[in-house]
């Protein structure tokens, strides 16, 4: 067993109205049935435009507040919050629950690789529609029915180190449930369920790094244990209901 992680080079930057999934298509290895192409976060939502100048914001008092008790830029803070439906901690850093349910650092807000000293870019409007979008058209393009995954960097409760996550995912299996089956000496497995698009996206990151302007990734070999090839992000987003730490 194999499996291989290619780079997709030489894509261009990406501005607002791209054809992101042309140009993926264009620029990627020669794509086979089954690879899932992993895209980083931030370059689509350059695509879709989804950068804020911050200039133009006007900052709450909340905002006043909170990005007085982080030594932090009020405009960044009212950005965060616009992105967020509740504060989860705000103790050295503004942990949020956004829009989609994410629970992270900044509701993905972020300065980083943005042309311009007030902008940032803010993650998808719908992660899973995105991903979709994607899917289509790569496969429109090159012929071949591939999965996609969208991912973006996240902490971890309890471990030092950041890793990448799928935010958005099509034509590719989520979560792989094992809830059921035996394991090897034949006792039923009871709470095992893979988060495998996470790990697929925390492959292709070691591949992709920070600094390389390597945003796109396609990942190839995958031999998955389960009979469903569709997933979605959403289903990696634990419901209120389970959580134990709400």
């Amino acid at each position: 067993m194999k499996l291989e992680l290619l780079a997709v080079e030489g894509l261009p930057e990406i501005g607002a109205g791209a054809d992101l999934g042309g140009l993926i298509a264009q620029h990627a290895p020669t794509l086979e049935t089954g690879d899932v192409i992993v895209v980083a976060q931030k370059i689509v939502s350059k695509a879709e435009n989804r950068l804020k100048d911050l200039s133009v914001l006007e900052i709450s008092s909340d905002a006043q507040h909170l990005a007085s008790r982080l030594d932090a830029d009020p405009r960044l803070v009212q950005a965060v919050l616009n992105e967020s439906v509740r504060v989860v901690r705000d103790d050295r850093v503004l942990i949020v629950e956004t829009n989609h349910g994410f629970v992270c650092a900044n509701a993905g807000v972020d300065r980083s690789n943005i042309p311009g000293a007030d902008m940032v870019s803010l993650l998808p409007v719908d992660c899973d529609a995105s991903a979709d979008a994607l899917q289509r058209r790569i496969t429109e393009v090159s012929g071949v029915k591939v999965g996609v995954v969208i991912s973006d960097t996240f902490g971890r409760p309890w471990r030092n180190g950041l890793t990448n996550v799928a935010l958005g995912v099509a034509g590719c299996v989520a979560l792989v449930d094992y809830r059921g089956r035996p394991d090897d000496f034949g006792r039923p497995l009871n709470a095992t369920m893979v988060a495998v698009a996470d790990e697929i996206a925390g492959a292709a990151e070691l591949l992709m790094g920070k600094t390389r302007r390597i945003p796109v990734i396609v990942v190839r070999g995958l031999v998955l244990d389960c009979a469903d090839a569709s997933g979605t992000g959403k289903e990696l987003v634990r419901p209120a209901s389970l959580d134990l730490f709400r």
